[in-house]
């Protein structure tokens, strides 16, 4: 029997995102404002990974550092200490002009507050992407994006401005902008805050389905219950560190450990 090969730290090194299944991977991060007494730590020693083609849920109380944690992921903040990959692409000191062509080609965001661009019809804020980065879709870019406007249900709307439009019809533009590009990966950042219940379900079902049929990788930041539910997996987050890793959960699993960390806080 031939022996086995001790895997040198150099091997550990060489393994990528990609080797381990993951759309995106943070290593040791921390995150620090201020300094001496007043220093404030935001995020502290969290390593974790986000898998290819899963809808992850980001939880925590108003200052468990969810959303630092979130924009350091997606290249709109730096780490004070450690290390950021977006697929196999350290972005942890790229700098601003390179991490602003990364997040225009790689990432899409869907915000709580829609952010359309006001003088643009529905065509105008979907296409938006490809005009900044100063190209036309493919053929296959626009037939995706055709099957997208049909899905949303904005097919007849293309002309309308967001004033004309409705609070989820505004949401789903964004989410059609946020994926016409097909990026690695998508951040929704409390994405139903500013819809009614109904509607606010509607768009889950729409991310979760983007997910479960298009292999699509969402991270979403959410305090509510509800929404989290909708994902396959569910980081909980106090004080800057990872507290619970766990799958699919139900409204009243999720609402009962937040308030265990509320009352242990």
């Amino acid at each position: 029997m031939p022996r086995l090969r001790r895997l040198r730290s150099f091997d550990v090194m060489q393994i990528q995102p990609s080797d381990l299944g993951l759309i995106a991977r943070v290593a040791t991060l921390g995150k620090h404002y201020g300094e001496g007494a007043g220093a404030v730590t935001a995020l502290d020693d969290v390593s974790l990974g986000l898998r290819r083609g899963e809808f992850t849920a980001i939880m925590g109380p108003s200052g468990s550092g969810k959303s630092t944690l979130m924009h350091i992921m997606a290249g709109l903040d730096t780490a004070s200490s450690g290390r950021v990959w977006l697929g196999d692409t350290d972005i942890t000191e790229l700098s601003d002009s390179a991490l602003t062509v990364l997040r225009r080609r790689r990432v899409g965001f869907i915000f709580q507050s829609f952010n359309l661009v006001p003088t643009l019809d529905v065509r105008g804020n979907v296409m938006l992407p490809f005009e900044l980065d100063g190209r036309r879709p493919s053929r296959d870019e626009q037939a995706w994006i055709d099957e997208l406007l049909d899905t949303l249900g904005l097919g007849a709307r293309l002309g309308h401005r967001p004033h004309e439009l409705s609070g989820g019809q505004q949401q789903r533009v964004a989410i059609a902008r946020a994926l016409a590009t097909r990026p690695d990966l998508v951040f929704a950042d409390e994405p139903t805050g500013n819809l009614d219940s109904r509607t606010g379900r509607e768009v889950l079902g729409l991310l979760a389905t983007a997910s479960a049929r298009y292999g699509q990788s969402i991270a979403m930041v959410t305090h509510d219950p509800i929404a989290a539910s909708h994902a396959d997996r569910i980081l909980f987050l106090a004080d800057g560190r990872i507290v619970r890793d766990s799958a699919r959960s139900t409204p009243e699993d999720i609402s009962t450990f937040m308030l265990a960390m509320e009352v242990a806080a």
